[in-house]
């Protein structure tokens, strides 16, 4: 996942400059948040759960990355925010809540993604040639970031399938295990890449991730 940071001396709209940063740190604060609740959560009940607000407050933190992706006209970021973003929707259907909030709400959250996607292609904003521009950082740096982003979907996918097969929300082992490889390549990607916004959101994830492998470890839930 690509993060190129605007130079503040050079960016001639500052307020547009702390707006993005600021709503990259807003979702980054709500990320670290929701780990913190399951953190709580999971050392209260001795177990590892898969707490309702969990979801929402994913929906919420991924609402504001894939808009702080759009204003960065980082095509990679919003990418990545696009698949796990329906999956935070389809747990929050699993805990049956989705139906319980406004029908324009849903209709508007759900579409918010496609839509802005759409409108950044059709008007140039959004330039996915970019993502392999060796100008912008080394290709293996790329590679790296790449990998370290796909580890972090694919937890989500794993965990949307797994709760698929039981037909109810779960945060199984394998989650876990992706969450903390995923996170490790993101971490020393963001001190490579000197991302505040990264760095500050995967700082706690590792430790929660860590804590809940030695969890299901004790539980014997492997």
């Amino acid at each position: 996942m690509t993060f190129t940071l605007l130079d503040i001396s050079s960016t001639p709209h500052n307020l547009i400059y702390y707006l993005t940063l600021g709503l990259g740190f807003t979702a980054q604060i709500l990320f670290s948040s929701r780990m913190i609740i399951q953190w709580i959560s999971a050392e209260k009940n001795k177990k590892v759960t898969s707490d309702l607000i969990f979801w929402q407050v994913s929906l919420v933190a991924s609402f504001f990355l894939f808009i702080y992706g759009y204003l960065r006209h980082d095509f990679s970021i919003m990418l990545g925010q696009l698949i796990t973003y329906y999956i935070y929707i389809r747990n929050i259907q699993l805990h049956n809540a989705w139906k319980k909030y406004p029908v324009v709400f849903r209709f508007f959250i759900y579409f918010f993604p496609i839509l802005s996607i759409s409108l950044g292609l059709w008007n140039g904003t959004i330039d996915i040639f970019k993502l392999f521009s060796k100008e912008i950082m080394p290709l293996w740096l790329l590679i790296a970031g790449t990998v370290g982003q796909l580890l972090f979907t694919m937890r989500f996918i794993y965990q949307w399938l797994y709760s698929e097969k039981l037909k109810k929300s779960e945060l199984p082992m394998g989650f876990w295990i992706l969450s903390l490889a995923g996170s490790l390549i993101i971490f020393i990607y963001s001190i490579i890449r000197r991302d505040p916004v990264l760095f500050a959101g995967h700082c706690m994830g590792i430790i929660v991730y860590t804590r809940n492998i030695i969890i299901l470890t004790k539980n014997n839930e492997i």
